[in-house]
C-alpha cells in the first residue's frame, strides 16, 4: 500500500502560519480602529451636546466670562477631535494594509491547497491505474492457467 506524501507540505504549513499571523494582526488592527473610532464618536457627541447647551444658555443669557470659557472649551475640544480624526484615519489605513496582507496570504495558502488537491488526485489515479494493471495481469494469468 502506498502512502501519500505532499511534496510542498512544509511550504503549505509555513504559508498557513503566515496567514494566521496576518489574521491576528488584522484582528488587532480592527480592534484598534474600533477603539479610536468609538473615542471620536464620543467626542463628536460631546461637541454636539455642548453646542446644544450653549444655544440654550445663550437664550437664557450668559456673561462675557461664561461665553469666553465655553468658547475656550469648544476650541480645545475641536483640537482633540482633529487629533482623534487623524488617529482614526491612520488606524483605518493600518487596518486596510493588514487586510490586504491577509488577502495575499490567504490566496497563497489556497494556491498550495489546490496544488495538493490536484497532486492527490494524480496519486489516486496512479494507484487506480496500477490496480487495473494488476487485475489485467491476474486475468491473463488465470486465462493462461485455464488453457493449460
Amino acid at each position: 500500500m502506498m502512502i501519500y506524501q505532499y511534496k510542498f507540505e512544509k511550504i503549505l504549513t509555513i504559508k498557513e502560519k503566515e496567514k494566521n499571523d496576518a489574521l491576528s494582526k488584522y484582528n488587532e488592527a480592527v480592534k484598534t480602529f474600533e477603539v479610536v473610532a468609538e473615542k471620536l464618536y464620543k467626542l463628536l457627541k460631546k461637541k454636539e451636546d455642548l453646542l446644544a447647551y450653549q444655544q440654550e444658555q445663550l437664550q437664557k443669557g450668559l456673561t462675557v466670562q461664561e461665553i469666553r470659557h465655553n468658547q475656550l472649551f469648544m476650541d480645545n475640544l475641536e483640537k482633540i477631535i482633529e487629533h482623534c480624526q487623524k488617529s482614526v484615519i491612520e488606524a483605518r489605513q493600518r487596518m486596510n494594509l493588514h487586510q490586504d496582507k491577509l488577502m495575499e496570504r490567504n490566496i497563497e495558502v489556497k494556491k498550495y491547497q489546490k496544488i495538493r488537491e490536484r497532486d492527490f488526485q494524480r496519486f489516486l489515479e496512479g494507484i487506480k491505474e496500477a490496480e487495473n494493471k494488476m487485475m489485467d495481469e491476474i486475468s491473463i494469468q488465470q486465462f493462461l492457467s485455464k488453457e493449460n
